[in-house]
């Protein structure tokens, strides 16, 4: 890794393709040699099902028979300072359906959606920048059998020695070493992780907990040396939201026994759970596997946006099992704009997991449809 200054590079976001970005996908779901699928005749797109067998590395690479994939980093960072910070990177694919009877070349088959953010308490803002492109001309893509996404010189991907991530911004870039300690966490049952009553309401659904992460940042005109730890998700579905489901909570949490812990609720237009899960892996490595009453979020305290006006829960009280957490942010203005690229508005944020008032973890924290009800297509 170079200790060179970081450069950020201009950022590009297209507005003329946000209308397609907005049908098909947000934050953002295999023809290549794929695991068990049944595909939807009438709309072309690919279902993993109850037979679904997640192999590696070819699951780590990209889907793109499903409507939308996603393949998602976030995590703490200290500088060399002494600061912390947390940081995501979200690369989403999509597959929009309208371009298929389309004979052009330039029809947009695939989109790569890109946002990136730094979470930045002692400055006291949130570092956010999106893009999108259309898949092709060696622009942007997502490569099957092994983890490369790349937009312009945006790119995630996978090696001998980890992963590599590599972003630059507006005003801000990243420039991270993510190395494995542990193997992939299947989330659901073997991978594959429901979403609604619906057996098609369904995702294939993995986690890279505690990735030890090492490399640098630059913010404006000054960049830092930075260690800590990450989480990646990689997921991919045709059908992930039901008609009645306006969006969702979601955390993942780098446990500091050196566990992890998933958990998600797919809300309906009450507020009420529709559907939960979670995946619980202990210190040990035993994997335990929840749902249905197993899993409960309780909102605590709201944090209301002066640009957008919308009002997030930002601290929670999370039941796994018998255990307890609560939630707690950062920062409370993690909120990410993408109305540019994926069309939508979300809070995505560094977390603290404690239990009577104690630190067990740090990872992050995902609210959406808080605006509007969340639609992927």
């Amino acid at each position: 890794m170079t200790t060179n200054r970081i450069k950020a590079a201009g950022a590009c976001a297209v507005p003329t393709l946000a209308a397609f970005a907005a049908s098909a996908c947000f934050a953002a779901a295999a023809a290549f040699a794929a695991a068990p699928v049944q595909t939807d005749p009438e709309a072309g797109f690919a279902h993993a099902t109850a037979d679904l067998q997640l192999r590696f590395p070819r699951d780590y690479g990209s889907h793109p028979d499903f409507r939308t994939e996603w393949w998602y980093v976030t995590g703490w960072l200290e500088t060399d300072a002494g600061e912390t910070l947390g940081f995501q990177a979200t690369f989403f694919r999509s597959r929009p359906s309208a371009a298929d009877a389309n004979p052009s070349a330039f029809a947009p088959r695939q989109l790569l959606i890109g946002h990136c953010a730094i979470s930045d308490p002692a400055q006291g803002r949130l570092w956010l920048d999106q893009r999108i492109r259309r898949g092709g001309m060696g622009l942007a893509g997502a490569q099957q059998g092994d983890t490369r996404v790349w937009i312009d010189d945006w790119e995630l991907s996978r090696g001998a020695t980890g992963y590599q991530l590599g972003v630059a911004a507006s005003d801000f870039a990243l420039r991270l070493q993510l190395q494995a300690t542990q193997p992939p966490m299947l989330n659901g049952v073997e991978g594959l992780s429901r979403k609604g009553p619906s057996p098609l309401s369904a995702s294939a659904y993995y986690s890279e907990p505690q990735l030890r992460v090492s490399g640098r940042i630059g913010r404006r005109h000054v960049d830092s040396g930075v260690h800590g730890e990450a989480w990646l998700d990689h997921e991919w579905s045709s059908d992930y939201l039901e008609p009645d489901a306006t969006g969702w909570d979601w955390v993942g949490i780098n446990l500091r026994d050196g566990g992890a812990l998933m958990a998600f609720r797919i809300r309906n237009a009450q507020g009420q759970a529709l559907w939960t899960g979670a995946t619980l892996r202990e210190s040990s490595g035993h994997v335990r596997t929840y749902g249905g009453g197993d899993v409960a979020f309780t909102a605590g305290r709201r944090w209301r946006s002066g640009r957008t006006g919308v009002s997030y829960p930002v601290a929670w009280r999370l039941r796994v099992g018998t255990r307890v957490f609560d939630v707690v942010p950062l920062m409370d203005d993690q909120e990410n704009d993408a109305r540019a690229s994926s069309g939508v508005l979300y809070w995505e944020g560094a977390v603290q997991l404690e239990q009577q008032d104690r630190s067990v973890g740090r990872g992050y924290l995902e609210l959406t449809g808080y605006d509007a009800p969340l639609r992927l297509r």
